[in-house]
């Protein structure tokens, strides 16, 4: 009976089990000063990426793009898996113009972020 009571406090004294952090939502604080994925929040300096996937280039009502962004929704580009990682990788690269001065990481970090977001929406 000893031995229970020692299991039992012994459990009982011990932290609770800390979840593990998304590595997407890690690596997304250093997006997060810019942008958001609350849903109505749309007081920060970049667009809110709720529902970014398979929304149109330049698309968040009310944010002021670049020509080049408002360009490429013109032409029927869509954020995706592959669109956002160009992005990511090189924003100025991948659309001339633009106003993000955020530029890449690994390719692990913008595959988790992507991922992240995918998950996040």
């Amino acid at each position: 009976m000893l031995n229970v009571w020692l299991v039992l406090a012994l459990w009982a004294a011990s932290p609770p089990p800390q979840s593990t952090p998304d590595p997407g939502e890690r690596a997304f604080q250093r997006c997060a000063a810019c942008h958001s994925v609350r849903a109505n929040d749309d007081e920060n300096p970049g667009p809110n990426l709720r529902g970014v996937f398979g929304r149109r280039v330049g698309a968040v009502s009310g944010y002021s793009y670049s020509d080049s962004l408002r360009a490429a929704g013109r032409r029927g580009i869509v954020w995706n898996e592959t669109t956002l990682d160009r992005y990511l990788a090189d924003p100025e690269a991948a659309m001339p113009g633009t106003d993000m001065p955020y530029q890449g990481g690994t390719a692990a970090e913008r595959a988790a972020i992507i991922a992240w977001l995918r998950r996040a929406n």
